[in-house]
Order: structure tokens, then sequence, then C-alpha cells
């Protein structure tokens, strides 16, 4: 019996120990040294379509991990966009690294992004250092829809099958040791241009952001036969927004300050606006349900 007992007794501890080994082994999974993992979120401005389908083919950035990357202020970054290699290799470029990031390539359905979800486009492991291009290789299956109707979105003639996202290097958080992140905000309205005859153009327009110094406003319009456009503004910022099926909306990547919130509504409902609506980074500012009249 006593034997026994004995047994049982090692038999725990050496599963205590796996067990803690096993933890100690998860804990320990840090980020290699000279490297840190950025998290790439993608959201939509609004648009005045049904749905908006872009071919996102692969994502790049440009990382320096110089220790003063404001010597490189004065580089041609148009020019090393149009170069991908695993490093920018003269001399007055050097310690500019290309990283491929891991993607879900393919075709995304940009509206679905509105309102305050995002989906997470990228999460991959980068020299450290700090970004000051991101490169987005767009696809050519490219569509709108409006009104039920489907269109092909075409690329400019001539022009590189790719967007150039310039950063100063310090626009991204870091969340976590080593573990940084930025939102870019597709602006679906200023990025399709419509030419007569219906044809549509995508000329992409991104904004970025970071949720701790930036702010947010929401709330929720009735009813949705009103179709509301909401224009949130100050002598110097401006945002849109389209509700969601539900009547919600969300604004994000607001600096701070005091606006004022046009709510424009269709179908003989009658426009209001709301005044002094204060903001401050990294709050949500509510301004609750917003009923439109006939």
């Amino acid at each position: 019996m006593k034997t026994k007992q004995v047994f049982l007794g090692l038999m725990m501890f050496f599963a205590t120990a796996l067990a803690i080994t096993s933890c100690k082994k998860t804990d320990s999974a840090q980020i290699p040294a000279g490297k840190q993992n950025l998290s790439l979120y993608m959201t939509d401005g609004p648009g005045f379509f049904d749905k908006v389908f872009v071919e996102i083919k692969a994502v790049q950035v440009l990382v320096d991990t110089t220790k003063d990357t404001r010597r490189n202020d004065t580089c041609n970054w148009d020019r090393l966009g149009a170069y991908i290699g695993s490093t920018v290799g003269n001399r007055k470029d050097s310690g500019l690294v290309w990283t491929n990031l891991n993607i879900n390539a393919g075709v995304y359905d940009i509206l679905n992004l509105r309102n305050g979800v995002d989906t997470l486009l990228a999460s991959t492991e980068i020299p450290k250092g700090a970004i000051r291009l991101i490169r987005i290789e767009i696809g050519n299956n490219n569509s709108v829809v409006k009104d039920s109707v489907t269109y092909p979105l075409y690329w400019p003639d001539n022009k590189p099958n790719y967007i150039l996202i310039k950063l100063k290097g310090h626009e991204t958080e870091e969340f976590l040791p080593n573990k940084i992140r930025l939102w870019l905000d597709f602006d679906v309205s200023r990025s399709i241009v419509i030419v007569n005859n219906n044809k549509f153009y995508l000329k992409p327009v991104f904004h970025f952001f970071v949720e701790k110094s930036t702010a947010s406003v929401s709330g929720k319009v009735k009813p949705l036969d009103a179709k509301a456009v909401l224009t949130l503004f100050n002598g110097t910022d401006t945002a849109y927004a389209l509700p969601n099926k539900n009547g919600e909306f969300k604004m994000r990547g607001l600096k701070n300050g005091t606006y004022s919130l046009y709510v424009n509504g269709s179908n003989n409902y009658k426009d209001t606006t709301i005044n002094n609506i204060v903001v401050q980074a990294p709050k949500n500012t509510n301004v609750g349900v917003i009923e439109l009249k006939q």
C-alpha cells in the first residue's frame, strides 16, 4: 500500500513538472531578437454602393532598421516602392528592408468592414525598426454592386497595380512588448471614380490610425427608411458614416476636439444637427439614438 502511494506521488510530481515545463515553453515562445510582430488591420469608410469587391494579392512593408529614421526622410519613396527585394541594396538606402506579410490573399468585400468592423489583414514578424512604406498589390478581380447591378471596377491605365502608403515611422502603437499594430481605413467614397456611362475606376485612398491616440463616435439612427447619411465635422476634420442594417454607426480614427454631427435624411425625413460633441482619445462618445421625423 505504501509502495503504491509512493508510486502515485511520483507520478503526480512528474505530471506536475511536465505541465509546468509545458507552460514555460509556451510562455517563452518569444519574438526573436531583432524582430517585432506587426498586426495590420483594415477597416472601411462609407461609400454609396451595395458592395465593393477588391482583390488584394500581397502586402509588403519597408522597415528602416537604422537607429535614426529621420536621416532617410529625403529618400525617393516612390522609387523605393517600385523596387521589391529582401534588402534595398545601394549605399544611400542601406538599412531599409522589405518584408512580405502573411495575408489571406483574395477578394475582400470592403463594405463589410464599416461602422467599427475591421479585419486582421496580416500578422507577421518583421525586422525591428520604423515602418516607412506599406505596399499593397491589387489584382484584377475588382467590381462594385450598385442598385443590385454589378459593374467592373477598373484600374487606371498606365498605373502600377499597387498602392503605396507612406509613413514617418512613428504611426504604429506598441500594445505589448515587441508587438505593434496599425489600422488602415479604406476610404471608399474617395477611392472610386465614376466616369460617364457607369464606368468605375479604383484609385484607392487610405488613412491610417491607432486606437490609443484617436477617438470614436457611435450611435443609432431611426427609422431605417430615412436612409441617413452622417457627417461629423469641425473646423479641421470631417468624417462620414452610413448606418448598418440595424441603424447603428461608428466613426473611428478621430482627433481630439469638439464636433458637430449632421444627419441628412431621405424619403421626406427631416435633417438634424447635433452640436458640441466632445471626443477625446482613446474613448468612444456615444450620441445615443437619433430619431428623424417626417
